[in-house]
């Protein structure tokens, strides 16, 4: 190269002191990807909806949640297709961006959104509400607010310092579930030939099962999030995929163990209080002991569901700022130090303060839409990207119709049908916040006569290589 070409040559634009607008670091291994899936859906929340789902399926909980994992794993591989063409920070947002395009995509974030910005809210409010019971003499809301404000520190550390947190509070919950699941069998009140009674449902209580399949479905949120570390994940096209599948078939497998041991040692279903049922089935198999046992791992699992529920949006947010979607200097950089998104997990911190002013099921209320819209639009994501877009092959076999069309397609018709389940008050705060939404869209791109920002896709921080299966025709691999 010539000396004048040299001088010609574009100059890197120099980054703003004390930030960085660089790559997200690779420090996760798939067992991490799969620990950090787990700590967010948090397998003790099976308790829960013990017995509130228990009293809706009369007595099939065990069948609830294999009829649930079903319909999860759906959508647990499409977002595993979708990862393995776009193996990047943002997940659905990402997802439907670039198969979409940018208007819908970034409406897909803004409703996704509501579901995992207050996910990390209901935690804190679910910490603050133990921790009050066991010490009155502390109110609820400063509960809440110190548990946000370990969090909060937490994450800043870095992903790999929560990847070791995760591990500490995914050993004592497998703890506390192993001495549920062998004393619950030593106390089994269920006789040999009636243990899986539990899973078969009489023909007259399928519309049952349906309806507690679908409330239950909504506890696997967490398997969606593992999407969310792709640029922090080695070997990203393989790790996040087998860890979506692995953290919703592990989960799930828990789910029904624990509900199918407590239909042994409680079958009869007959609780003081639906709503407290998990600490009753605790003193039925281990006395005091286990009871309360069991409240300590219950709040170190909403420490654990919140810290990386505020990890995942965190990175969703650093996505849509990185892309010029919300404001590059306060969204999309890295702190120097710590090399993690700074500005995002305050601005997640400060959504959750409302954990101090707002009750448990209005919490609630705003997450079931979120969830939903976001499966909803992966799953067609699918269907585009690999049948009619970039990542058709030559061709329509019989195996891409059924991975890249079938699956996906069930996938989008089960989401819709648990879309029926949701209440009135769901569909006004879901409408509500897209419209808000729109508007912004509306104003950010002078009503509609301007594209979105495009998204780059990166790994590493360099623009990406086609998958494998994006290949196209008379297209070049790089």
């Amino acid at each position: 190269m010539s000396s004048s070409e040299t001088e010609k040559a574009p100059q890197p634009t120099p980054q703003p002191t004390g930030q960085s607008t660089g790559k997200l670091t690779r420090v996760l291994r798939l067992p991490a990807i799969v620990l950090f899936g787990l700590t967010y859906m948090s397998p003790v929340a099976v308790f829960t909806t013990y017995g509130i789902v228990n009293d809706e399926t009369a007595g099939h909980l065990p069948a609830a949640y294999v009829l649930a994992l079903g319909v999860m794993m759906l959508t647990a591989h499409s977002y595993g297709r979708m990862v393995r063409s776009f193996p990047a920070a943002g997940s659905a947002y990402k997802y439907s961006q670039k198969v979409f395009g940018g208007h819908v995509g970034f409406l897909t974030g803004w409703t996704l959104m509501l579901d995992y910005l207050f996910l990390p809210m209901v935690s804190f409010l679910l910490a603050g509400i133990y921790l009050h019971a066991q010490f009155p003499g502390v109110p609820q809301g400063v509960w809440s607010v110190l548990v946000l404000l370990v969090v909060l520190v937490f994450n800043v550390l870095g992903v790999k310092f929560v990847s070791r947190i995760t591990a500490i509070v995914m050993g004592v919950t497998a703890l506390l579930l192993i001495t549920f699941v062998t004393l619950g069998g030593i106390e089994s009140q269920v006789s040999a030939g009636d243990a899986l009674q539990s899973f078969i449902p009489e023909s007259g209580q399928w519309s049952l099962l349906a309806g507690g399949a679908a409330i239950l479905a909504l506890s696997f949120l967490g398997f969606d999030a593992v999407s969310t570390l792709a640029e922090e994940a080695h070997n990203p096209r393989r790790t996040i995929p087998l860890g979506i599948i692995l953290t919703t078939a592990i989960g799930g497998g828990l789910f029904i163990l624990v509900a199918w041991v407590g239909s042994l040692v409680r079958p009869d279903n007959d609780f003081t209080n639906p709503d407290s049922a998990g600490a009753e089935l605790m003193e039925t198999v281990g006395g005091s002991a286990l009871s309360g046992a069991f409240t300590a791992v219950y709040v170190l699992g909403c420490f654990g569901s919140a810290m990386v529920s505020q990890a995942s949006v965190s990175r969703i947010i650093f996505s849509m700022g990185r892309d010029g979607l919300l404001p590059r200097r306060l969204f999309g950089r890295l702190n120097p130090r710590f090399g993690t998104p700074v500005g995002a997990l305050l601005a997640v911190s400060a959504v959750a303060l409302l954990s101090t002013v707002l009750t448990l099921d209005q919490a609630v209320v705003m997450i079931n839409f979120g969830a939903l819209a976001a499966f909803s639009m992966v799953n067609l994501s699918v269907i585009k990207h690999y049948l009619f877009g970039r990542g058709r092959k030559n061709g329509l076999g019989a195996r891409s119709l059924l991975i890249n069309g079938l699956l996906p397609g069930l996938g989008f018709a089960s989401t819709v049908w648990l879309w029926t389940s949701l209440t009135g008050d769901t569909f006004v705060v879901g409408l509500l916040w897209m419209a808000v939404g729109v508007i912004l869209l509306a104003v950010s791109t002078r009503f509609f006569t301007r594209k979105p920002p495009e998204l780059h896709m990166e790994e590493g921080g360099e623009e990406l290589a086609p998958g494998p299966e994006e290949i196209t025709p008379g297209s070049t691999k790089v």
